[in-house]
């Protein structure tokens, strides 16, 4: 008789304080098989807290390649594993992603558990609109994508999210000034759930200066306040511009209103009467 395959279950652990652990993912861990750990040394301080003693196997980026077939075999021959990292949710900036994808690609059982994360907790006590928001890791260090991803940030309505090493987190904050606005709100989360946590916040030009001369220590989490979307003026040159030269392109006033209020974000009717006017210029 041919046995189920087991399962991959994806479980976060504290990223800091462990007693963030969940009565499900502690059962999860005591149940499986065997516990796949990014450093099984680190896993073996959360687990000899909660007496789990699960046989624990390395998992990481150094050796994800080879294991990934293993434990995909495994699984096949109904293997039960748990997945963690060294500090919150597996598959987020970690090693976890190309297994989870691979997992999904060959139709495998999978069970991904609620739990610690920093995005999440840094968010929540920012203090900025969380409808929406942007989580973009650590930024390049250097070179055209970092300037381009710094660029896209200028204009970035959504709150955005970063992580950040405590060495490189003054010259981060000094070129999201720079490129961005120096006057705009920022947040530094610093060893979240830890004894030592702390936030500070205050304008991008602040905190830049203020850690160039205070460096930091500990695990870094950076939530830039979203762009203000400035609404244009209607009797801009730029608006005025731009109706003029949909006019003279043999588009009507009422579709240039149109088109220029979706664009803008203005009034149609303010706009449709000054295309009338523009119009009617020699």
């Amino acid at each position: 008789m041919k046995k189920d395959p087991g399962t991959l279950t994806i479980v976060p652990t504290p990223i800091g304080n462990l007693e963030d652990m969940s009565f499900r993912a502690i059962r999860v861990l005591q149940s499986v098989d065997c516990i796949l750990a990014e450093d099984t040394r680190l896993t073996g301080i959360l687990c000899h807290r909660y007496e789990i003693r699960t046989r624990r196997v390395s998992f990481n980026e150094h050796n994800s390649a080879t294991k990934i077939p293993w434990i995909c075999d495994q699984l096949k021959a109904g293997t039960d594993f748990a997945l963690v990292s060294d500090a919150g949710c597996p598959g987020i900036s970690d090693p976890g992603g190309p297994l989870i994808s691979q997992v999904i690609a060959e139709s495998l059982p999978m069970e991904v558990l609620p739990g610690p994360s920093s995005v999440i907790t840094a968010l929540a006590g920012c203090g900025f609109s969380t409808n929406r928001f942007l989580f973009e890791g650590f930024l390049p260090r250097k070179g055209k994508e970092r300037s381009a991803l710094l660029q896209a940030l200028k204009t970035e309505e959504r709150t955005c999210i970063l992580f950040e090493s405590p060495i490189r987190l003054s010259a981060t904050l000094g070129d999201l000034a720079r490129t961005t606005d120096p006057d705009r709100r920022v947040v530094v989360a610093r060893e979240l759930t830890k004894i030592h946590e702390s936030w500070h916040r205050g304008r991008l030009s602040e905190l830049a200066h203020f850690f160039e001369h205070t460096p930091p220590r500990g695990e870094i989490v950076i939530i830039l306040e979203g762009a203000i979307k400035l609404k244009p003026d209607l009797h801009s040159t730029a608006v005025a511009e731009q109706i003029t030269a949909s006019l003279s392109q043999g588009v009507g006033v009422k579709e240039t209103s149109r088109l220029i209020a979706a664009q803008t974000g203005l009034p149609a009717n303010e706009i449709y009467r000054l295309a009338l006017q523009l119009k009617q210029r020699p």
